[in-house]
C-alpha cells in the first residue's frame, strides 16, 4: 500500500481547512498553497507548511498547475487533495500528478474525463443502467438538428453545453419559434465559457426536485452508496440549502435508487468519492450528472451517517479497503446545510470586504465549516461562500427549529451575507411542507421579496 505522510491541499478557504483537520486527525502533515490575496487566510496559517503559489487571479495561482506541482515536489508531499472546484475535475492535471509519482486523492483521470463531458457521461450512465431524461443521443451540431430533436422529444426542452457545469451554458426553449435565437446564444455561451460549443438537448422537467447520492468506492472493487441529499432549493442552478435525507422519498424509492447507483458505480469501476445526481419528478428519477469529487454539501451526509468522508478518501488513496458494506450503513436523524455567502441577500451581488465581527452559533448538533474570523478581509477574487452552517437533529422538524436558532445566533458584521435569506427559507410554509421544486426560489420567494411595497 502506498504510504501518505504529507498531503498538499490544492485549494483554499473552508474546504482547505476541512482537509487540514482530517489530516491532523490521521497524523498526516499538511501543506497549504495560497495566493497573495490569501496570505492572511486561516488555511495558510493552520497547515503544517504553507507555500505562496502566485498572485490573486485564480488562473495565476489556484489554477496554475505548474506552481502547484512544484510546491508539492519542493515540500516532499506524497499526495495532492484537490478539494472541490479549481483543479478537482481536470483529468489532464490528474495525469500530471501521477506522472510526477504523486498520489491523487480522488477518482482516476479516465472516469473524470468520461463524466466531465456531459454527452459522454450520458452514454456511460445509460450503459450502467441509470435512468435518463429523454434527450438527444449525442451532440446537437446544427439548428436543423436542434429542431429535429425538439420535435422528437417534445417541447419544452433544455439546450445544454456538453462541457458545462455550475448551471452555466443552459437555456430553456418552449417553442420552435424560440429555437434559432436560443441555439445561437447557448452555443456562443458554451464557447466563451468552456472553450467548447458542443451542445446536447434534454426534455425540460417542469417541477423537478434535485436528489443526489453519495458514492464511495475502493480500489478492491467495493462500493457503498450513502443515503440521498435533497438539493432542490437552488437559485440559477446554484445550490443554496441541502438536506439529508430527502424526506420526500418513500423507503422503496430510496432503496431502489441505492441499488441502482451501486450497480452503476461498480460497472464504472468507480473509486474514491463521487456523487450521482438526479432530477426527481412524479416518482421517477432521471440521471443529471456525476460529480467526480467531494461535494460542497458533503457535511450533511457526514452528520447523518457519522462518517468522515475526507478520511475515507485518504484511506482509499492509500489502497485500503472500505472495511464495511452497504448493510453496515445506518442513518441517524436529519441534517441541513446552509451556504452563507458574502452577498446582498436580496440582489445577490457579491459583497467582499472586511469582517469587523464574527460570532458563529454553538450548541448541540451545530457544525460550522468556515475560514472566516474577526478582521479577515474577504477577497473579491474568489467564490463568495464564507461559511457553511450544518445543523443536525433527530428529525426534520426539530432540525428546522434548531436551524432557526442557529441562524439567529450567527452574527457576521462588516459585510452583507445571505443569513437573512436562509431565515426566510425556514419561515416558508412551502419549505416546511416540502412543496418546492428547483425553480421555486426564483418563482416564489425572490420575486415576492422584490415586489415594491
Amino acid at each position: 500500500m502506498p504510504a501518505i505522510n504529507k498531503i498538499l491541499i490544492a485549494n483554499r478557504g473552508e474546504i482547505a481547512l476541512r482537509i487540514i483537520r482530517a489530516c491532523r486527525d490521521m497524523g498526516i502533515r499538511s501543506v497549504a498553497v495560497y495566493s497573495t490575496a490569501d496570505k492572511d487566510s486561516l488555511h495558510a496559517k493552520l497547515a503544517d507548511e504553507s507555500v505562496c503559489i502566485g498572485p490573486a487571479p485564480a488562473k495565476e495561482s489556484y489554477l496554475n498547475e505548474s506552481a502547484i506541482l512544484t510546491a508539492a515536489l519542493l515540500t516532499n508531499a506524497d499526495a495532492i487533495h484537490p478539494g472541490y472546484g479549481f483543479l478537482s475535475e481536470r483529468s489532464g492535471f490528474i495525469e500530471k500528478v501521477e506522472q510526477h509519482k504523486l498520489i491523487w486523492i480522488g477518482p482516476g483521470a479516465k472516469i473524470v474525463a468520461e463524466m466531465g463531458d456531459k454527452v459522454v457521461a450520458k452514454h456511460t450512465a445509460a450503459k450502467c443502467g441509470l435512468p435518463l431524461i429523454p434527450g438527444s443521443d449525442g451532440a446537437v451540431d446544427t439548428l436543423t438538428d436542434a429542431h429535429s430533436w425538439a420535435e422528437k422529444i417534445g417541447y419544452p426542452v433544455m439546450l445544454k453545453a456538453a462541457a458545462g457545469g455550475g448551471g452555466k451554458g443552459m437555456r430553456k426553449v418552449y417553442s420552435a419559434e424560440e429555437m434559432p435565437a436560443a441555439f445561437q446564444m447557448t452555443k456562443a455561451e458554451a464557447l466563451n465559457g468552456f472553450g467548447d460549443d458542443t451542445l446536447y438537448m434534454e426534455k425540460l422537467l417542469v417541477h423537478p426536485r434535485h436528489i443526489e447520492f453519495q458514492v464511495l468506492g475502493d480500489t478492491h472493487g467495493n462500493v457503498v452508496i450513502f443515503g440521498e441529499r435533497d438539493c432542490t432549493l437552488q437559485r440559477k442552478h446554484q445550490k443554496v440549502m441541502e438536506e439529508c435525507p430527502a424526506t420526500c422519498l418513500t423507503k422503496k424509492q430510496r432503496d431502489d435508487m441505492i441499488k441502482t447507483c451501486a450497480v452503476a458505480a461498480k460497472k464504472m469501476g468507480y473509486t474514491n468519492a463521487g456523487t450521482l445526481e438526479f432530477m426527481f419528478e412524479d416518482g421517477k428519477f432521471y440521471f443529471l450528472e456525476m460529480n467526480t469529487r467531494l461535494q460542497v454539501e458533503h457535511p450533511v451526509t457526514e452528520m447523518v451517517y457519522r462518517v468522515d468522508l475526507v478520511r475515507e478518501q485518504i484511506r482509499i488513496a492509500m489502497g485500503e479497503k472500505l472495511g464495511y458494506d452497504q448493510s453496515d450503513l445506518k442513518s441517524d436523524g436529519h441534517a441541513i446545510e446552509f451556504r452563507i455567502n458574502a452577498e446582498d441577500p436580496e440582489t445577490f451581488i457579491p459583497n467582499a470586504g472586511q469582517i469587523t465581527a464574527y460570532s458563529p452559533p454553538g450548541g448541540l448538533g451545530i457544525r460550522i465549516d468556515s475560514a472566516a474570523y474577526d478582521g479577515w478581509r474577504i477577497p473579491p477574487t474568489y467564490d463568495s461562500m464564507i461559511a457553511k452552517l450544518i445543523v443536525w437533529a433527530p428529525d426534520r422538524s426539530t432540525c428546522m427549529l434548531r436551524s432557526e436558532r442557529a441562524l439567529d445566533e450567527f452574527s457576521i458584521e462588516g459585510v452583507k451575507t445571505t443569513i437573512p435569506l436562509h431565515k426566510r427559507l425556514l419561515e416558508s410554509e412551502d419549505v416546511k411542507n416540502l412543496t418546492i421544486d428547483n425553480q421555486w426560489m426564483e418563482r416564489v420567494l425572490i420575486p415576492k421579496k422584490e415586489e415594491p411595497k
